[in-house]
């Protein structure tokens, strides 16, 4: 069975099945998905039984308060930059104000771990997850997720490592699930605030924040932009949009800079669009770490839904954040950006959006050639 699960096969797995049911959010979806990916977790994996997935599964996510002093406090990555900064630092934030002398370590990416490097309290446990991998791959990442020590604790903040809790990996009295595609119930509320309440319910910290420790930026801008669509291309709008979007920041703000991203067709996209913006705006090329040091410092932020904009919001700088391609209407509520700074989130369809975001940022309105009067 598992010789059938070619990349094209696991990609739309992915796409097709796994991807809507968490999107929408919706707490029936979450049962749905159970039952249909644990038979197929058990067809790769013979000793991971579907029943006994399924019956741990409604266990551990039944949120209980935290009655252990662990010396180890292990927080699972989400693997994707923005819910890491929106999700998973809000856990290591409460982990360390619950445990002051305890390790807390990041398990995850590397990429990800750069985030917060800089903070002598979190440490890291590199574990690579092949987002583009068969499932077969992907479920092997599970070899390198059994936390076996006594006096440590798991906490999984909707994982993609476990499979979104389904995988297990310590002992289930030591492991903590927040299941964030069904908290909140019918709510509208961010997953920022979810997750606040999460942890104050289990960790008992209600002063829990979303936070970034990079060192300070070699270069300074006034605006950062990123154009990155997190491998999602419904997240984009279609040309002209980021070239006039430059051309309008250009008009308003002496220093731009513009995410290059991670190369290939984004990297393209970002130079044709500073090229449309007569080379006015800067591209910005180096790790995804170094640009959150720079939106951090800069006067504004605006991009699409990506990870930049819950780096600006965990950082309180002011930004616009434009919503494209989202699966439903409490899909954008979760991931709206949610932090102590201004936000201005603005949808994409519905035409005028050039206007829009003009409006959000208090500059003349453009005209057709995305000039401003």
């Amino acid at each position: 069975m598992a010789s059938t699960w070619d990349e094209a096969a696991s990609r739309a797995l992915f796409r097709d099945v796994i991807e809507p049911l968490a999107d929408r959010f919706e707490p029936a979806l979450c049962d749905e998905y159970v039952h249909r990916f644990a038979p197929i977790i058990e067809s790769i994996c013979p000793d991971l039984n579907a029943a006994n997935l399924i019956a741990r599964y409604e266990r551990v996510r039944r949120p209980r308060p935290v009655s252990q002093q662990p010396r180890r406090v292990f927080v699972l990555s989400r693997v994707t930059l923005g819910a890491d900064i929106a999700v998973t630092s809000i856990v290591m934030d409460a982990a360390k104000k619950r445990w002051p002398d305890a390790e807390i370590v990041f398990a995850g990416p590397a990429k990800n771990y750069e985030l917060w490097a800089a903070d002598p309290r979190i440490h890291h446990l590199q574990i690579a997850y092949p987002r583009m991998g068969t499932l077969p791959d992907r479920l092997a990442v599970r070899s390198a997720l059994a936390f076996d020590e006594p006096d440590s604790i798991v906490v999984d903040p909707d994982s993609r490592l476990t499979q979104l809790g389904l995988l297990p990996v310590c002992p289930e009295d030591r492991y903590y699930f927040f299941e964030s595609r069904a908290y909140g119930g019918d709510g509208d509320e961010s997953l920022v605030a979810l997750t606040k309440r999460w942890v104050a319910e289990v960790l008992g910290v209600i002063d829990a924040q979303a936070f970034i420790a990079v060192p300070a930026a070699e270069r300074q801008a006034d605006v950062t932009v990123s154009f990155g669509v997190g491998e999602n291309p419904a997240k984009r709008v279609a040309d002209p949009f980021e070239a006039d979007l430059l051309r309008l920041l250009v008009s308003r703000y002496d220093r731009v800079m513009v995410d290059s991203g991670g190369g290939g067709e984004e990297a393209e996209r970002v130079r044709v669009a500073v090229a449309a913006s007569g080379n006015r705006a800067e591209i910005f090329t180096g790790s995804f770490a170094a640009f959150a040091a720079l939106i951090q410092q800069s006067r504004l932020y605006v991009g699409y839904d990506s990870a930049g904009g819950h780096v600006a919001a965990a950082c309180g700088t002011p930004l616009v954040s434009i919503f494209a391609g989202y699966a439903s209407e409490r899909m954008l509520q979760r991931w709206s950006p949610d932090g102590p700074g201004p936000v201005e989130l603005i949808r994409a369809e519905g035409g005028a959006l050039l206007e829009n975001v003009a409006h959000a940022l208090g500059v003349p309105r453009p005209d057709s050639s995305g000039r401003t009067d």
